[in-house]
């Protein structure tokens, strides 16, 4: 698949080319207790905006009738099919997670404009759903054309922060030393015209350690910018430019099937009212228990014992999961835990992903 770069290229009348680059909405980063062990700081971070794996996730185009306050949300279909083959690419790798285009704004996690001169920019992970709630709002747009190479590129590059992945080049582990002057010259230009703090939050701000994929640099990842010679200082090699490699790297795939692995055609272990499950599994991993409700009340989930864990309850709709509800108790001095109703005859799944657990084999989930 050719790289798009995940910009807009044009040449100037002086022959230097100018892109148009990626821009990221600005979120707070958690807040976690500065006492908090470094091991577990780490943990949380590296998972805190993934998925649970199993998700559905339904995007949606903004239309004639959906259409921004002053416009230009809507995009031509030729620009929507090259956003409908991004999702499929990214699900080709065979990962856990499925994707669904609905015709309703309220049903979609993921809302999909294409206002020209607004850039290319998306959510990441959870914040799509924890951050960007207003069904009315965009979650991800593309300013530029999406039909060429490094457009369809681009495409890919927006799913990716969606799926939770942030901007490589600013890994903490790449060991960039920019040349500053020269990136606020370079992006403080035309096209991206940005101000100073755009340029901070996207390019010279370093990700809390542990929130990239891993602890290697991938310069050919697709979460990452191509670089014009002279804004890299170190590594020497970069000092002429930085060009990733076209389409997904090799550790673009191996990460996105370690966070979301292909589900297991296999049963689910069954939560029922009153019975503790003890969860066995490590940092990072994911465990599924089927819930079909005797009665129709309002029931609790909780987790016990020192870890950090985020809960997804889903029920079975016409063979597809809908998502009910969700808690991160993550650097948090509590467990996490939901109160829903449930209905008898409902089918319910629970997602539970592990970020860190104090002890192994000391934490469990029940309900009641």
């Amino acid at each position: 698949m050719a790289r798009a770069k995940r910009e807009q290229a044009k040449e100037t009348k002086t022959g230097k080319v100018e892109r148009h680059t990626c821009t990221l909405p600005r979120v707070p980063d958690r807040i976690l207790p500065p006492t908090l062990n470094p091991n577990r700081a780490r943990l949380i971070r590296m998972n805190e905006k993934k998925w649970a794996n199993g998700t559905r996730l339904r995007y949606f185009f903004f239309d004639r009738r959906t259409d921004g306050p002053r416009g230009g949300w809507v995009g031509p279909e030729a620009q929507q099919n090259a956003v409908r083959e991004a999702f499929d690419a990214w699900k080709e790798l065979g990962i856990g997670l499925e994707f669904e285009e609905v015709p309703d704004r309220e049903d979609a996690e993921i809302r999909i404009g294409f206002l020209q001169g607004d850039g290319a920019w998306s959510y990441v992970g959870r914040d799509v759903v924890d951050v960007a709630r207003d069904p009315n709002e965009r979650t991800m747009n593309f300013g530029w054309d999406l039909t060429t190479a490094y457009g369809r590129d681009t495409a890919l590059h927006e799913i990716g922060h969606t799926l939770g992945f942030p901007h490589e080049h600013q890994n903490p582990y790449a060991g960039i030393e920019w040349n500053e002057p020269a990136v606020y010259d370079y992006f403080g230009g035309p096209p991206n015209n940005w101000d100073d703090e755009t340029i901070r939050w996207n390019i010279l701000r370093k990700i809390p350690p542990g929130e990239a994929s891993g602890s290697e640099w991938d310069p050919d990842s697709i979460m990452h910018y191509t670089f014009p010679a002279g804004v890299i200082e170190q590594p020497a090699e970069y000092r002429n430019g930085l060009t990733p490699e076209p389409g997904l790297s090799e550790k673009d795939v191996e990460w996105a099937r370690q966070f979301y692995p292909a589900l297991e055609q296999q049963e689910e272990a069954e939560l029922r009212a009153y019975e503790s499950q003890r969860l066995a599994i490590q940092p990072g991993e994911q465990v599924n228990f089927r819930i079909r409700p005797q009665f129709t009340r309002r029931y609790r989930i909780q987790t016990f014992g020192a870890a950090d864990t985020m809960l997804a309850l889903f029920e079975n709709v016409n063979g597809a999961p809908r998502f009910v509800a969700g808690d991160d108790d993550s650097g948090a001095d509590r467990n996490a835990r939901l109160r829903e109703r449930l209905y008898r005859g409902g089918d319910y799944v629970l997602r539970i992903r592990l970020y860190y657990s104090h002890l192994a084999g000391e934490t469990a989930v029940f309900m009641w």
